[in-house]
């Protein structure tokens, strides 16, 4: 009875975690679609933020994001805080910003769960009609 009542806490566990936004998702590089880093969602304050907290390139571990032009500039990386704000709008997050450290950018985002395991997000400039989407797989 002790192991029926452990598998089914798991279970439903497991399914609630495959069923948000919250937790590692990997950002994958567009040219050679590898696993460039990890992000974590996660919920402070009743809005979702993301940071970094994985980087696979080694010689990009060290990375400072030069680019940046507020007080992220010259910061590391891995850590970095990139997304902040969004709220939950049905079944999307949204009116938050993403920073690309690649480029020092500010993009406004929304995010969404496509599938339990698929995340989509969409940064862009003024409307979400000239932006830029990206779909992160859960990280295993």
């Amino acid at each position: 009875m002790k192991h029926l009542l452990l598998l089914a806490v798991l279970f439903i566990s497991f399914s609630t975690t495959a069923q948000s936004i919250f937790g590692k998702w990997e950002s994958r590089d567009e040219k050679t679609n590898k696993v460039d880093s990890v992000i974590e969602v996660y919920e402070k304050e009743g809005k979702a933020y993301a940071k970094i907290v994985a980087i696979t390139d080694k010689t990009k571990k060290e990375a400072l994001c030069t680019l940046c032009e507020d007080e992220k500039k010259n910061k590391p990386v891995l850590g970095m805080e990139i997304l902040t704000g969004l709220k939950k709008d049905g079944d999307e997050w949204s009116g938050g910003t993403i920073l690309d450290p690649r480029n020092g950018k500010i993009y406004k985002c929304y995010i969404k769960l496509v599938k339990p395991n698929k995340l989509k997000l969409r940064g862009y400039i003024g409307i979400s009609l000239f932006g830029k989407t990206e779909y992160m797989a859960r990280a295993k």
